[in-house]
């Protein structure tokens, strides 16, 4: 049985590598972006995940890690030519300017940068929890976004940074999120992870049988911040352009919306419901337009997409508080399990059909 599910995941990864492949040689220019937003949402939706789901703190703090992993990547990867048509209004200070990495290098120092803030800002807030942990993160947050919005030579303030080289290429931003769904699921496996999950469920069990909370949460922010940061950059070099507006707490709500839905505690719900909640925000584009009905007509309604997805949040919350997944996993008993669902039904049918005598 084990023989046979190795060879069921290895067909099934061949089969996503040779999609992947596919999509990058032949859908358009826009669902191509959309298809690769996808990926980027599932690295941001794990990261997150690692900490309201697996490790129970309720961050809200996550744009602003994003949006240090963005600015440092596209300021290591930007030519001279394009940091000077860039910073017209106040030149860019000197010993930035020369400056020009490969996108690797400059991936992973944008990933450790935003792992440091995660230490720095993690090492007071932690001791702080639920609503007082989730104002302290949104306050993080907010003062990296006015941070870069005022500091003009570094980041060119509010004018934000145009022209990024669109190193995040399909297989790059898709590489980095099958990465980051191994990486976490041999995390969660692992003893490491099975402490996370104790401090989580109980501090004070977790604590009593020799488990450093404090490090634990620490550790587990820290990693959660360095995903951020490698999906703030991907989404700034998929765009090719950032800015301070970009990385506000609606950033932060969409990808709390994504862990909810799919589950906190679920990797497999996180990564179906990045693909899900990213594909309906382009399908329920039309809601912001004009748009004319039988019973009503606008002239366009801004932010309608989102009203719509905050009630789905809502219904979320009321009627299925775990989400799509729960806490499961996706397993090959589970498929083998769904496939039988019919066959169940019609035998019950059948059953029921021979006690009434076919009436």
């Amino acid at each position: 049985m084990m023989k046979r599910n190795h060879l069921y995941t290895m067909i099934a990864v061949a089969i996503a590598v040779l999609f992947v492949v596919y999509a990058d040689n032949n859908f358009d220019p826009f669902v191509l972006r959309v298809f690769n937003l996808c990926a980027i949402y599932v690295v941001l939706a794990v990261s997150l995940n690692l900490v309201n789901g697996f490790t129970g703190l309720f961050s809200l703090g996550h744009a602003g890690f994003m949006a240090v992993g963005a600015y440092v990547s596209a300021l290591l990867t930007m030519t001279p030519d394009q940091k000077e048509m860039n910073f017209f209004l106040a030149p860019i200070v000197p010993w930035l300017h020369d400056i020009s990495l490969p996108f690797l290098p400059a991936l992973l120092i944008a990933g450790l940068v935003a792992a440091l803030s995660g230490v720095l800002v993690g090492a007071p807030v932690l001791r702080l929890r639920d609503d007082y942990l989730a104002i302290a993160t949104l306050g993080f947050a907010e003062i990296i976004r006015v941070v870069i919005t005022n500091v003009q030579t570094v980041t060119n303030g509010a004018l934000g940074l145009k022209g990024l080289p669109k190193y995040a290429t399909t297989f790059w931003v898709w590489g980095a999120a099958a990465v980051s769904v191994l990486f976490m699921v041999f995390l969660i496996r692992s003893s490491y992870g099975r402490a996370i999950k104790a401090v989580r469920d109980d501090e004070i069990a977790a604590e009593a049988m020799g488990i450093n909370v404090f490090r634990v949460k620490l550790a587990s922010f820290t990693a959660s911040s360095f995903m951020a940061g490698v999906g703030g950059a991907l989404l700034g070099h998929v765009l090719t352009t950032i800015d301070p507006k970009m990385f506000t707490f609606l950033l932060t709500f969409n990808i709390l919306l994504i862990v909810v839905i799919g589950g906190n505690g679920s990797i497999t719900g996180s990564v179906i419901a990045a693909i899900g909640v990213t594909v309906l925000m382009e399908l329920l584009r039309f809601l912001d337009g004009p748009m004319n009905l039988l019973i009503f007509k606008t002239d366009g309604l801004p932010g309608l997409r989102m009203v719509v997805f905050s009630i789905m949040l809502m219904a979320m919350v009321i009627y299925r508080q775990r989400g799509l997944m729960g806490n499961r996993e996706f397993s090959w008993q589970m498929v083998a399990d769904a496939a039988a669902l019919p066959r169940s039904w019609i035998a019950a049918v059948k059953r029921r059909a021979r006690r009434t005598g076919g009436k």
